[in-house]
């Protein structure tokens, strides 16, 4: 079975001169790609200068995480490809379990390594730690990481399991599985586009996995800062689109009305803690959400109609619920 490494790199030079030497020290057997979001730091000159054997894909403007990806996966030659931030370590070893896992489960959709902490080997890192979940309300979580509460990793979640979403960081997926759903929603430009994904691969009866036999490690924050407005205002309205898109339950609009409100609460609390931009950045993702709701209704139409869409289960009732009122932070509680 074919393996292709797709790193998609916007203005992100520095980044690929740490990384990119890893990623081709560990990945033997494997095809290389660049795909260049229409960079201006030179990126594309230096990788041909200093790995001409890496494959470097140009992308004629900037689309984006999802559009960048949708741009270059049809043309990669490749029966799986690991879709790879530009800031990530790759370790000895870390694709041989996904090429036999691929090859041994046919409806195996989309999975992910443990991905730990490149400033803090021993934590698990924020994007996807040992394999993401969602709660009845479609909040994101992880093993090893719930809202900003990260754990340290001593080997409690070293085993497979079936997940709700793969991150996008490194994100290994069926090339077929890929093109079948659409690939990724070009609406979200970036951040949760894989939970939206990996939601719709499961509705079409494919599974997702973590594998922690194998391992990266992952800088994060490379393309937006963790603590950026922008960033909290994709999450926030990426997550309702998600919500509106896939959930199969007839009173998911009533979920999405709680939703709502604790978007509010959570957009108070950065009030509150001095971060006004962020407050605003929540203001503005429920404004866009509403602009596109009309949009976002139609390809919920598209997916219930069109696809024999399977009935996925979610997890617990509310992250939020057991985070901030019964206060478990740690995936095993």
């Amino acid at each position: 079975m074919k393996l292709a490494i797709v790193i998609l790199n916007w203005n992100g030079l520095e980044l690929l001169k740490r990384y990119l030497p890893i990623v081709v020290q560990h990945s033997l057997g494997s095809e290389i790609y660049v795909a260049d979001n229409a960079s201006t730091d030179g990126s594309i000159a230096w990788i041909n200068d200093h790995f001409p054997l890496v494959h470097t894909l140009s992308i004629p403007e900037n689309l984006g995480y999802a559009g960048g990806y949708n741009y270059v996966v049809p043309n990669i030659e490749a029966e799986v490809i690991c879709l790879l931030n530009n800031d990530v370590a790759a370790t000895n070893g870390w694709c041989e379990p996904f090429i036999n896992s691929f090859q041994k489960f046919p409806n195996l959709g989309a999975a992910q390594p443990k991905i730990l902490d490149d400033l803090n080997n021993d934590m698990f890192e924020y994007a996807g730690a040992a394999g993401g979940f969602l709660d009845q309300l479609g909040y994101p979580y992880c093993r090893g990481r719930i809202f900003e509460h990260v754990e340290m990793d001593h080997g409690q979640y070293d085993f497979r399991i079936d997940t709700d979403w793969a991150s996008g960081a490194a994100l290994f997926i069926r090339k077929s599985a890929f093109l079948k759903v659409g690939g990724f929603d070009v609406d979200y430009f970036a951040h949760q586009e894989e939970i939206d994904l990996c939601w719709r691969l499961r509705q079409q009866g494919y599974t997702i996995q973590v594998l922690p036999e194998s391992h990266v490690y992952h800088l994060g924050g490379g393309t937006l800062n963790s603590i950026s407005p922008r960033k909290t205002f994709l999450n926030f309205r990426n997550s309702l689109f998600s919500m509106v898109k896939n959930d199969c339950r007839w009173y998911w609009w009533i979920l999405i009305f709680f939703r709502l409100q604790l978007d509010g609460l959570a957009a108070l609390k950065f009030l509150f803690n001095g971060k006004p931009k962020h407050f605003i950045a929540v203001l503005k993702a429920h404004f866009s959400f509403y602009g596109l709701l009309p949009k976002m209704l139609k390809k919920r139409s598209s997916i219930q109609k069109e696809n024999q869409v399977h009935s996925i289960n979610l997890g617990i009732k509310s992250i939020v619920g057991a985070y901030y009122i019964l206060e478990k932070r740690r995936f095993s509680d």
